[in-house]
């Protein structure tokens, strides 16, 4: 049977992915209208639905229920964070496989994936959804300082702020309280901040089962919390990695995750793992990249597999174990502590010819203006590098961005560039 696979978004390479898989393969996409002209090969999809992106879900719905009676869907996928509630209640309207409402209502309100957890057994990290700052200031007051307040539902670490300081708080709220990314605001949460070193775990899932494929080391920006580079492998002793494979399992459990990656980040505390989010999805910041070059599994391949029909689980577990050189895989970004108009990056062909390095590319165009370090978004460039040692990797690429000159134009009270 020749497949016909709606994909909610963009899906950016994947539907691609899907066509060339299985030859006979067709691709049709609903997304945002503001996000068509995103679209790879449009000619090759059966059809392109636009929806504007403050749509009820009741007209996603119909808009594919009526596609589906003209041209029967056989599967439905997603790839990205933004309208997998939409996926999610597509699947069920048309009665094909994809995560429940539930799941994903639980992954994407991190208030309701902190009760859900507690309620599990599975992380008990103190929380509170809150109304306004007088309510902010009675939780820090109940459980202390350093906190976390960010957005109940956003992305890319944007609107996320530590906070270590009474005096912060209010500014805290505001940030949090805005609507980024195209997500609409729905409320500010905050959370006991838990102390160690950050990773990474991406896992893939099948029939309920959950295989940790790799861990990667994150390092992030201490005030912002944005991510500034990643290392895959983990240098973790193996009790070490148990332990985070092992919570991230029981977490996923929880979550009803059946299948498909997903991308959870965890704290590694003094007293074990603590999830800071996960997403049913690939990792971003090129991941899945480092944790091929780390493991030999490529995500994309096998999540594109999954979703036409196939078992992959078996076969993930049979490259995890295959004998491999050992090497470690690592990017890193630059990023600019000054707001401006970018007018230049230099020296991007130098960083490329130095040891270790396989990648270095500007991540915006001159012209972009750039705000600082708001958001994983508001990082300009980025270098990837191989090394025998996480060390040697990450040594590597943070060379390669250090290299780099960034120039901008700053914006003066009158708002012209000089």
């Amino acid at each position: 049977m020749n497949e016909h696979v709606l994909v909610v978004g963009t899906g950016r390479d994947h539907p691609a992915l899907l066509r060339d898989t299985r030859p006979g393969t067709r691709t049709s996409v609903i997304c945002q209208v503001e996000y068509i002209g995103n679209l790879r090969k449009t000619s090759e999809h059966q059809r392109i639905i636009g929806v504007r992106g403050d749509a009820d879900d009741r007209e996603w719905v119909a808009m594919a229920v009526a596609a589906h009676g003209l041209d029967p869907f056989t599967r439905v996928a997603t790839f990205g964070e933004r309208d997998q509630d939409r996926y999610a209640a597509i699947g069920e309207a048309l009665g094909l496989a994809a995560h429940s409402v539930d799941t994903v209502t639980a992954v994407h309100d991190k208030e309701v994936m902190r009760t859900r957890l507690h309620e599990a057994g599975v992380d008990s990290t103190a929380h509170a959804r809150v109304e306004n700052v007088a309510e902010l200031r009675a939780f820090v007051g109940e459980h202390g300082l350093p906190c976390i307040v960010k957005p109940v539902h956003s992305m890319g670490s944007a609107g996320v702020t530590k906070v270590t300081e009474q005096g912060e708080l209010e500014t805290a709220f505001e940030r949090a309280d805005g609507s980024y990314l195209g997500l609409v605001n729905t409320g500010v949460l905050v959370e006991e901040f838990h102390e160690g070193p950050q990773f990474s775990v991406e896992a893939f899932s099948e029939l309920g089962e959950h295989q940790v494929v790799g861990i990667t080391r994150k390092y992030s920006d201490p005030v912002s919390l944005v991510e500034l580079g990643h290392v895959s492998p983990a240098d973790l002793p193996a009790e070490e990695q148990k332990e985070i494979s092992d919570y991230v399992g029981s977490l996923l459990t929880a979550l009803n995750v059946e299948f498909g990656p997903t991308h959870t980040e965890v704290v590694l505390t003094s007293t074990g793992p603590r999830v800071i989010e996960t997403h049913v999805r690939a990792g971003g910041d090129e991941i899945p990249g480092l944790t091929l070059d780390a493991t030999g599994v490529d995500i994309a391949e096998y999540n594109v597999r999954q979703i036409l029909g196939e078992d992959v689980l078996a076969d993930i577990r049979a490259t995890l174990a295959a004998p491999r050189p050992a090497r470690s895989s690592a990017i890193w970004f630059a990023a600019v502590g000054a707001e401006g108009e970018l007018e230049e990056i230099t020296g991007i062909e130098e960083a490329r010819e130095l040891p270790g390095v396989t990648e270095v590319s500007a991540l915006v165009k001159p012209g972009t203006v750039v705000d600082g370090l708001s958001s994983s978004f508001a990082r300009v460039a980025q270098a990837r590098a191989l090394g025998e040692t996480p060390e040697e990797a990450v040594a590597a690429a943070r060379a390669a961005v250090s290299g780099l000159g960034i120039r901008l134009g700053v914006r003066p009270l009158d708002g012209s560039m000089v």
